[in-house]
């Protein structure tokens, strides 16, 4: 097989729980809890890339990115995404009057 070799993933004991806890959580939405079973899977040193991959059902490219994220910023950036730049959307009530 291609690609990068993986590279052993170690992730800290309070962000492990941080991470069960969102996976646990009934609010976490899609996105944040996949990423976070992408680290817990990771962070397993029995769990295979190709295992993973089919777990969660993402690239192994998306594995790697969401790693490299938290080994380089943290838990929180490799969890939720970074603020767009740009004029945020903006939503009118239905019957309110636009200015």
């Amino acid at each position: 097989m291609g690609g990068r070799k993986p590279e052993k993933f170690v992730l800290k004991p309070k962000d492990k729980v941080l991470v069960r806890e969102l996976l646990r959580d009934g609010q976490t939405s899609w996105r944040v809890a996949r990423r976070a079973q992408l680290l817990l899977g990771r962070a397993n040193p029995r769990q295979s890339l190709v295992g993973l991959r089919d777990k969660v059902g993402a690239d192994p490219s998306t594995v790697w990115r969401v790693c490299q994220r938290y080994r380089q910023r943290g838990l929180q950036a490799a969890l939720y995404d970074a603020p767009r730049s740009g004029r945020p959307r903006v939503f009118f009530q239905k019957g309110a009057a636009a200015d």
